[in-house]
């Protein structure tokens, strides 16, 4: 026989060590526990083994003040003589893992970690204003960030108000679906879009989010923006108005006005002073890129568009720019692809051509890999090379040549490329590269002319980074030091460093081959007949087309509710409840209305009050009771069974003075007590056995609005502003919770209590949060009053004055409590009364009806198979009245 033991060290009971003391509740503990247990409340302890408040004495008798369990220890010594052979063992503790088997109202979108990584780099609905907004992928938009109210992330704090940004689009999001009665709220869309996003567009994107932020010489990036309107989702990054092209070529025409008719030695000093301005413009080119190339990240491709400078003359590198740039030129090779499906003929010089429009420098390797993924080029034609940061430091020279010879150098670059990779057979390929190095002994040549001999260090790294081979280029370090040195003389430069700044090149990602350039595909949800017709004629990968993942998004459904109304009542619904199988619900209308939560059918009215009723409990004993209170004080008590009578089986009336108002709130505790909350400002306790007055609580300074009860604690909401807690075992007052400051007093209209966690709904809009007793968050949802409030795990659900229902949800650890806006229900008519219930939220509403709605999931389609007979299409009211 197992011998009785502590409940908390679940050592065996003795006299001497492990001393029983027996608590006010019946149960007992060890007093050495006992001295270690957390007082919540002053003289008032909870009991290890039935959890419930019970009085502890005060300091300095503490446990040794109550008695001894004597009979308990008679027993153990009658059973074992020596009951503790070995008191130094331990024994592990038995921790219980309680699973629900609740439904939940929305299934999980994301994980918790995946949230906690994107939450921070949302940017608030209302912190950007773009100027104009097309669904162009090959467009960058302009914005300015705005004086948002919304909480804002703290790398924008920094930032003034009307800051110029870049937006392009990276993503879209799927849950706005105009047939849909739930509306998934800004944030809930976002993650919505990012979590269905392919794993490596979306790490791409976080790689260039959280390393991008903090590169000097880089457009920092602010995070991601989603246009509420058509559901597209931006890449925010900070924009300069500087136009590095439009400047250079200023530059040089002014240089030409201001040396035309000058003497030889002050044109040797005009051009002298030419290739010096444009050397730092290289410099600071090279550095821009040393910022991507220090976070693994390679452009693949770059033009003079990607930069841009600041006010005073800074070139920075905007990665907005750089991924446009990327997209227009796969765009090219995606159009002659589908030029070549159609036709069967792939015109390569078409395919050059649209390329030098874009104005774009992509290296030979990397080219070649955009041809071979498109099957424009077979693997037999491979160039043998790999796209690293060599990439880069080629396209970074071309962009140097092009400033320096002109636009007949880019015409020249395209013609020789077009060459090279117009055949790959390998009799034709060392043809091919000689014509590369024809054109390069060009380059050449035609920058010895213009450099000189005083700049032909300059024209040989220019050379060197334009190798077709990308080992013999030079590291963008390296590219970076010769040129400084032709602006500062290595001796007088102290300040030069930039050793350790490259990441490895096993880490390279580069751009333009990931997934954020790859076109984006259409949102817009396509009907079944345009698809049909899409694919039956046109190419499903055709360029700027997107198709939605139908089996996905149709298949989990998010957002599709599906409802039906419950109509009999002739005002405002004021309360909801839910026990033995029925709905009641109680209205201004003086009845209570019994529904079958079969069928959602309407049973009963029960009549006899002779004022509006307030509030409507159900009490879960032998014999289920349903009990309603109302605004003249009466308290009717109504037998529920196979036949719902009409008669109540108790009724009485609360004591009446000058200052009453009636009874607004009820709430059981068990089968034991039921409380009330008048206007009296009172709060009164009936025993259920008797219905007899046992006691009446007073502290509140106002009417008493809201009552709730958990874990053997009365919570009471009142119109002073304060909530208090009272010990359901001798109804004595606990804490008081609130601002009872003049000025900040806010009615509290509504209660919801869980565990240890306690949410109030005030008059003002705010929602607050305890936990332990402990205000841990703050929040106003909404202008208006909130009016009903409900919490079912780690869901809330409100509503008010707004006519809208607000799903919240609730996260956090033991040191941070975060509610997440969800999304949310649009009504037509103010909202009085909310319940949530197994899966179904019940509204009642002031226009008299109630509505039950499901939010249908795939999780929720088997869950709610027992539904499957309701006809969501029309409305339950009862026959006669």
């Amino acid at each position: 026989m197992e011998l009785p033991e502590c409940p908390v060290c679940l050592q065996v009971y003795n006299n001497e060590e492990t001393i029983p003391r027996v608590l006010s509740c019946g149960h007992s503990a060890c007093e050495a526990c006992l001295t270690l247990l957390p007082q919540r409340f002053p003289n008032t302890i909870r009991c290890p083994a039935c959890n419930q408040l019970v009085l502890y004495p005060p300091h300095p008798h503490g446990p040794s003040a109550l008695p001894k369990n004597i009979d308990l220890l008679r027993f153990i010594h009658q059973q074992h003589p020596f009951p503790n052979p070995n008191p130094n063992s331990s024994q592990p503790l038995k921790t219980i893992n309680p699973t629900s088997s609740q439904p939940q109202f929305l299934p999980r979108l994301w994980s918790e970690d995946f949230y906690s990584n994107w939450k921070d780099w949302i940017l608030p609905m209302d912190s950007v204003s773009v100027e104009e907004m097309s669904d162009d992928l090959c467009s960058v938009f302009q914005g300015r960030i705005t004086s948002f109210s919304s909480p804002s992330p703290i790398r924008l704090s920094c930032f003034r108000e009307n800051q110029m940004v870049s937006l392009v689009r990276v993503a879209s999001s799927f849950l706005s679906d105009p047939a849909s009665a739930f509306n998934f709220s800004y944030v809930a869309r976002i993650m919505e879009a990012l979590n269905r996003m392919d794993e490596r567009g979306r790490d791409e994107l976080g790689s260039i989010v959280r390393a991008l932020s903090r590169q000097f010489r880089v457009c920092k990036v602010y995070g991601l923006w989603m246009n509420s309107e058509d559901g597209c989702i931006f890449l925010v990054c900070e924009r300069f108005q500087g136009n590095l092209l439009e400047r250079l070529n200023e530059s040089r025409n002014g240089v030409a006005a201001d040396l035309d008719g000058l003497t030889d030695e002050k044109l040797n000093w005009g051009i002298e002073d030419g290739m010096l301005g444009i050397a730092m413009a290289g410099m600071e080119l090279f550095e821009a890129v040393i910022g991507f190339h220090s976070e693994g990240l390679v452009s693949g491709c770059l033009a003079l568009s990607c930069f841009r400078f600041d006010d005073f003359g800074r070139i920075y590198a905007d990665p907005n720019e750089i991924l446009v740039t990327g997209r227009r030129v796969r765009k090219c090779i995606a159009e002659a692809t589908s030029e070549k499906r159609i036709s069967d003929y792939l015109d390569t010089e078409v395919t050059f051509t649209n390329l030098l429009k874009t104005q774009a420098f992509v290296s030979p390797e990397v080219l070649f890999e955009l041809l071979y993924n498109e099957s424009i080029v077979p693997e037999c034609g491979s160039l043998g090379f790999s796209v690293g940061y060599g990439s880069d430091v080629w396209s970074l020279a071309c962009i140097l040549v092009r400033i320096l010879i002109g636009n007949p150098f880019t015409e020249e670059l395209f013609r020789s490329l077009h060459r090279l990779f117009s055949t790959t057979s390998e009799e034709n390929r060392s043809e091919r590269l000689d014509l590369y190095m024809g054109w390069m002994e060009k380059v050449s040549s035609a920058l010895g002319n213009i450099l000189g001999t005083k700049f032909a260090s300059l024209q040989h790294i220019l050379c060197r980074c334009l190798s077709f081979d990308p080992e013999s280029r030079p590291l963008v370090t390296d590219a970076w030091r010769c040129i400084r040195e032709l602006v500062i003389k290595p001796h007088v430069d102290i300040l030069a460093s930039v050793k350790g700044t490259i990441a490895k090149e096993n880490a390279v990602h580069c751009l333009i081959l990931g997934e954020l350039c790859h076109l984006l595909k259409e949102t817009e949800n396509k009907s079944e007949s345009q698809e049909k017709d899409d694919s039956s004629g046109a190419d499903v990968d055709q360029v700027g087309e997107m198709r939605v993942n139908r089996d996905l998004f149709e298949g989990m459904s998010v957002g599709t509710v599906k409802s039906i109304d419950l109509q009999g009542h002739l005002d405002c619904i004021t309360g909801l409840a839910v026990g033995g199988g029925f709905l009641f619900s109680s209205s201004s209308d003086k009845t209570v209305h019994v529904w079958s939560l079969q069928d959602f059918a309407h049973l009963q009215s029960l009549r006899g009050h002779e004022h509006r009723v307030m509030a409507v409990v159900f009490v879960d004993e032998e014999q289920p009771l349903c009990i309603s209170g109302d605004s003249g004080g009466g308290i009717f008590v109504w037998g529920i069974g196979l036949s719902l009578g009409q008669e109540p089986l108790q009724k009485w009336y609360e004591q009446k003075d000058w200052r009453y108002t009636g009874i607004h709130a009820l709430t059981v505790s068990g089968t034991e007590y039921l409380y009330t909350g008048s206007g009296d400002k009172s709060i009164k306790a009936w025993s259920l056995r008797d219905y007899t007055l046992t006691c009446t609580m007073n502290g509140h300074k106002s009417v008493v609005s809201t009552l709730a009860v958990c874990d053997g604690i009365l919570y009471s909401g009142s119109w002073d502003g304060t909530i208090r807690l009272w010990c359901l075992n001798d109804h004595s007052p606990l804490t008081v919770l609130g601002d009872v400051a003049p000025g900040n007093m806010a009615s509290v209209l509504s209660l919801s209590v869980d565990s240890h966690m306690l949410v109030a709904a005030h008059e003002n809009g705010f929602v607050k949060i305890w936990r332990h007793d402990v205000l841990v968050r703050s929040t106003q949802t909404r202008d208006g009053a909130i009016f009903a409030l409900g919490m079912e795990g780690k869901w809330i659900f409100m509503g008010g004055w707004n006519k809208t229902v607000y799903v919240q949800e609730l996260a956090g650890d033991d040191f941070e409590i975060d509610t997440r806006s969800v999304g949310s229900i649009a009504c037509d008519s103010v909202i009085t009364a909310l319940l949530y219930w197994q899966g179904k939220l019940f509204v009642g509403f002031a226009d008299k009806v109630i509505k039950m709605s499901i939010l249908y999931s795939r999780a929720s389609n088997a869950r709610h198979r027992g539904l499957s007979n309701i006809d969501f299409s029309c409305t339950a009211n009862p026959s006669s009245l």
